[in-house]
């Protein structure tokens, strides 16, 4: 195990800016996960950390000593590409084996490294099969067995369950997680789901354009987005976002102005509502914020009651999605599998306004 520190790191590919000043820091054991849109420079930033790349500035330390000038072999440090990058004339054991034995290490202690490490991942009765012989899973399970019997300070993953089904991603998320809950390994786990990052990291790192948009837990990630971007990245459904103006009533009290000519009431006891009374912004709401009034509990004072009509109603089986229509806006609500809202009705709903996000609608950024 050991800590990483990406201090203030830039790449540019010629006069094209890839990375733009990330920083972040990693520490021993953690499970960091980088995520972000196809072309954001998560790739970039683990070749940057094993050297595959070479840095323009800034500098990476590996338990405090800088990396920049060293070899790939030289930093310790282990990778799992999405391709697997097996060798497809050797047998596993030998796939396994073959970065120990260019390292010098004796033959007693490889077979006994490759033995441990097939016991942990349950592929003991494959190591004399050839990768053509394995199925996808297998074959990511050996690609992972390869790296672990190095035994490095860091573990690096390039998207490694890409090219499998969704039900075998899943299986093999379970299986990472377990992985790292027995080594307590420091991991850096590169990815396009957000699932995957949700359910997998420590810390999620969440990057668009070469910055870094936003660092942190994936619960805090997920109720409290920097920005709208953030807050349209994370959660399945994105979070609803929709202009509201913040108003002053005849009597005082603080409400929200929405398309369509609704008004809710805003939370008493958040200053944030007060301190932008008169200006528009985005209100943020997660789908599960709009709830059936059965699921209210004894009329609470944040919960603002509104009647929608239903467009649509997509049951997913654990819940069921209702698209709702708010004026010229549209509105996720994620209710429950036996709701009875159907598509075509007007649904007598409440909103949470305890759960709301409020952002710029100029900069996107969060004003609460």
């Amino acid at each position: 195990m050991a800590s990483l520190t990406i201090d203030n790191v830039e790449k540019k590919f010629g006069s094209t800016g890839v990375l733009k000043g990330i920083n972040i820091e990693i520490e021993s054991g953690e499970f960091l996960v980088l995520v972000g849109p196809s072309g954001c420079g998560k790739s970039t930033l683990l070749n940057l950390i094993a050297g595959l790349e070479t840095i323009t500035s800034g500098e990476i330390r590996i338990d405090g000593t800088r990396m920049n000038e060293r070899h790939p072999k030289d930093r310790d440090i282990a990778m799992v590409f999405q391709s697997y990058a097996l060798y497809p004339n050797m047998s596993v054991a030998d796939n396994m084996a073959f970065g120990l034995e260019m390292r010098g290490v004796p033959k007693p202690e490889r077979d006994l490294a490759i033995s441990d490490v097939a016991k942990l991942l349950q592929i003991e009765s494959l190591l004399k099969r050839r990768p053509a012989q394995l199925s996808g899973g297998q074959r990511q399970r050996v690609a992972m067995g390869r790296a672990l019997v190095r035994d490095p300070k860091i573990f690096l993953f390039d998207e490694p369950l890409s090219n499998l089904d969704a039900k075998l991603r899943v299986e093999m998320r379970t299986e990472i997680k377990k992985l790292h809950k027995r080594l307590g390994a420091t991991i850096v786990y590169v990815t396009h789901d957000q699932i995957e990052a949700m359910t997998l990291a420590s810390r999620i790192a969440i990057m668009n354009n070469g910055e870094l948009q936003q660092l942190g837990p994936p619960r805090e990630l997920y109720d409290q987005p920097a920005n709208t971007f953030v807050a349209g990245f994370i959660g399945s459904p994105a979070m609803n976002l929709i202009e509201a103006k913040i108003e002053t009533s005849s009597d005082g009290t603080i409400c929200l102005g929405l398309d369509g000519g609704f008004v809710l009431p805003c939370p008493s006891a958040d200053e944030t509502f007060k301190r932008h009374a008169g200006r528009t912004v985005l209100l943020g709401l997660r789908p599960e914020a709009v709830l059936e009034p059965s699921k209210v509990q004894g009329g609470h004072i944040n919960h603002a009651p509104i009647k929608l009509p239903v467009e649509v109603t997509e049951p997913t089986g654990p819940d069921t999605l209702a698209l709702l229509r708010l004026g010229a806006s549209e509105l996720t609500a994620r209710l429950p599998a036996e709701t009875g809202i159907r598509a075509g009705e007007t649904a007598e709903l409440a909103i949470d306004l305890s759960k709301t996000s409020l952002f710029d609608t100029t900069t996107g950024e969060r004003l609460n």
